[in-house]
C-alpha cells in the first residue's frame, strides 16, 4: 500500500502570489475609480467654465502663436489675450447682466400694450402709393381685438414672459462660469504648449497615432465652430447694436444682445424683427431719415453672414446647418447661456472626430493597372 505523496508547496505559493496580485490590481483599480469620482465631483460645478475656456483658448492659439513670434513671452502674450478677452467679453456681459429679465420683460410688455391700443395708421403710412388701401385693412385687423395677432399676444404673453425671465436667469448664471472659462483660458495661453504636447501624448498612448490625429481634427472644428457661427454672430450683433446707437434707438445693448442669440440660431431672417421694430419706432417719431437708414442698415447685416462666414470657416472646419441648430439649442438647454457656444462646438468635434477615425481606418485605394499588351 502507497502513502499518497504531500502537495509540493511550490503551486501553492504560485496560488497565493496569483491571488494577492489579483487583490494588489483590484485595491488599486479601486482606488483609482475612486479618484476619478472625487475628481469628478469636484470639477462639476465649472464644467461649462472648463469647456468654454478649452474653446475660447483653442480658438484664439493662432494670436497667441502670432506674438510669440514676434518676440512676445509666453505671459505677456497670455496677459493681452486675457484683457482683450475681459474687453470683448466679460465687461459686456457683466454689464448687461442687472436688470436683463426687467427690460426683456418690460419690452415684451409694451410690444403688447401697443398692439392692445393700436393709433391711428399713421400719416407717412397711409400715403404710401398702391399699397395705403391694403395696408389701411391690415392696420384696421390689427387694432381689432378679435384679430388673431390680437388673440395670439393674449394667449402666449404669460408664456413669453416666462421663457424672456428663463433667458436672462440662464444668462446671469453664466457669468461666473464664465469668470471660470476665462481663468481656463488664462492657464490655457500660458502653458499651451506643454499642455497640447501632454495631451497628444496621452492620446496616442490610447489610441496611437489615430487618437492623434483625431485631436488634431478636433482642435480645427473647435476653430471652425468660433470662426464661422460664433464670429459671423458675433460681428452681426456688433453692427446691429452700432447702427442702433447711430439712429439713437434705446436700448441698443439688449438688441444687440437678442441679435447675438438670433444669429447664433442660423435663422438670420429673425434679425428683422429687430431692424424692422427699430425703423417702425423712428417713423412713428417722425425721423424718415434715421428710419429708411435703419432698414438698409439692417438689410445688410442680415445678409453680411454670407460673406463673413466662407471666410471665416476657411480658417477652421466647416458644420452642417442641422448640425449647429442642434448644437446650439441643445447647448443652451444644457449648459445655459455659454451652451450656446459650447454645444455646436462638442458637436462639432464629435463629428469630425469620427470623420477621421473613419478615413485613418479606411483601408487604402489601390489602383489597378492593366499591364501593356505584347505584340506578337
Amino acid at each position: 500500500m502507497t502513502t499518497p505523496k504531500d502537495p509540493s508547496p511550490e503551486p501553492v505559493a504560485v496560488k497565493l502570489a496569483s491571488t494577492t496580485t489579483l487583490i494588489e490590481r483590484g485595491t488599486a483599480l479601486a482606488a483609482f475609480v475612486a479618484l476619478m469620482i472625487g475628481v469628478a465631483l469636484i470639477v462639476k460645478p465649472f464644467v461649462t467654465g472648463i469647456l468654454f475656456g478649452g474653446i475660447l483658448a483653442i480658438a484664439t492659439w493662432p494670436m497667441r502663436d502670432a506674438l510669440v513670434r514676434r518676440g512676445v513671452s509666453g505671459g505677456v502674450a497670455a496677459t493681452i489675450l486675457l484683457m482683450a478677452a475681459v474687453a470683448t467679453i466679460g465687461v459686456p456681459a457683466v454689464s448687461l447682466a442687472p436688470g436683463l429679465a426687467e427690460r426683456l420683460v418690460k419690452g415684451a410688455q409694451q410690444i403688447q400694450a401697443y398692439f392692445a391700443g393700436m393709433p391711428e395708421l399713421p400719416t407717412w403710412l397711409a400715403n404710401i402709393p398702391f399699397v395705403e388701401e391694403p395696408l389701411r385693412r391690415l392696420w384696421a385687423d390689427l387694432a381689432d381685438p378679435s384679430s388673431i395677432v390680437q388673440e395670439v399676444f393674449k394667449s402666449y404673453s404669460a408664456e413669453l414672459q416666462r421663457a424672456l425671465v428663463e433667458i436672462a436667469k440662464a444668462f446671469a448664471d453664466g457669468i461666473f462660469q464664465l469668470l471660470v472659462s476665462l481663468a481656463v483660458a488664462f492657464g490655457f495661453w500660458l502653458r499651451g504648449d506643454t499642455i497640447a504636447r501632454t495631451l497628444r501624448e496621452i492620446a496616442e498612448r490610447l489610441g496611437g497615432a489615430t487618437a492623434g490625429t483625431a485631436l488634431e481634427s478636433a482642435a480645427d472644428s473647435v476653430r471652425g465652430v468660433a470662426y464661422g457661427i460664433v464670429g459671423t454672430a458675433a460681428v452681426q450683433a456688433v453692427l446691429m447694436a452700432i447702427g442702433l446707437l447711430m439712429a439713437g434707438v434705446p436700448g441698443a445693448g439688449l438688441l444687440g444682445f437678442l441679435a447675438l442669440l438670433i444669429a447664433l440660431s442660423q435663422f438670420g431672417i429673425l434679425l428683422a424683427f429687430i431692424w424692422g421694430g427699430a425703423a417702425w419706432w423712428l417713423f412713428g417719431l417722425g425721423s424718415t431719415g434715421w428710419a429708411i437708414f435703419i432698414i438698409a442698415w439692417g438689410i445688410m447685416v442680415s445678409t453680411v453672414d454670407n460673406f463673413i462666414r466662407p471666410w471665416l470657416v476657411s480658417f477652421g472646419a466647416a458644420l452642417p446647418f442641422t448640425l449647429i441648430f442642434l448644437g446650439v439649442l441643445g447647448g443652451f438647454l444644457a449648459f445655459g447661456f455659454l451652451g450656446l457656444f459650447i454645444g455646436p462646438t462638442l458637436l462639432g468635434v464629435f463629428i469630425n472626430m469620427l470623420d477621421a477615425w473613419r478615413r485613418a481606418s479606411a483601408p487604402p485605394v489601390v489602383a489597378l493597372v492593366t499591364p501593356p499588351a505584347v505584340k506578337g
